[in-house]
């Protein structure tokens, strides 16, 4: 069975925009029920892709955090094409690191950051958890278990740089997360199972804002923009949005 892989999307409503970035090995479906309620709301979003995403497990294996700086960077850069002039940055775990990132070094009217991990996992348990999405990945093509088996195995032999490059890439956005001084909304779920929920406490007490928030969802995991507390969560980022010091209507 050949995958439709989710595309990119950019919904348009007001003058306001949110850039809208996904998870590692995750894709935009991860904050499409966002964009769709920001867009009721009055906000433009968009939601890139990072190269390797959303697409055959072999794909990700050629690129890395450098890539897919590139690509949040040419997210902001659409927004403004399209005459977008204030824009506020939510992201996803991996995403949530790339909206700190923007925070210090591209000019954004405030920052969400969801389930952002500041610890770094070690590498055998990145690259099992990339080993999961890739035979999850191959399960949803319809492939037979041999199949899958064969394919694993010479996925396995393949060399994963991007591994070590994610810890480094967590490591340095954490040593420059005391240069952020814009809003700043910390969102993490208690029941993560993906990452040191630490890292909550770590953001929120290092943001150099006098504008921040943290708030814990009791009943959500991980991938918090689709769990059962969504709802509650958009408008969190709606009222958190609606706070900012945007010069434009």
């Amino acid at each position: 069975m050949k995958i439709i892989p989710p595309k990119p999307f950019t919904f348009e409503a007001g003058k306001r925009a949110v850039l809208l970035l996904h998870g590692f090995t995750g894709n935009s479906s991860d904050v499409r029920m966002l964009g769709r309620y920001l867009q009721d709301k009055g906000y433009t979003s968009h939601a890139p892709h990072y190269k390797g995403h959303g697409v055959p497990p072999e794909e990700l294996l050629e690129t890395g955090p450098t890539d897919w700086w590139e690509d949040v960077k040419n997210g902001y850069e659409h927004l403004k094409s399209l005459g977008y002039e204030e824009i506020a940055v939510a992201g996803l775990s991996l995403g949530g690191v790339f909206s700190l990132k923007c925070g210090y070094t591209l000019p954004v009217k405030g920052i969400v950051t969801m389930c952002a991990p500041m610890n770094a996992k070690t590498e055998k348990q990145i690259y099992e958890g990339v080993l999961e999405y890739a035979e999850e990945y191959k399960k949803r093509e319809g492939k037979s278990d041999e199949q899958i088996k064969e394919e694993m195995a010479v996925f396995k032999e393949k060399q994963m740089a991007t591994i070590k490059d994610l810890q480094n890439l967590i490591k340095d956005v954490r040593n420059h997360v005391d240069m952020i001084y814009v809003p700043t909304f910390v969102v993490q779920a208690r029941n993560d199972e993906m990452i040191d929920t630490n890292s909550a406490n770590i953001i929120y007490n290092e943001v150099q804002s006098d504008d921040k928030d943290i708030k814990w969802y009791e009943h959500s995991s991980h991938v918090i923009t689709l769990g059962d507390e969504k709802e509650q969560l958009h408008e969190d980022i709606y009222r958190f949005l609606e706070g900012l010091d945007w010069t434009v209507s």
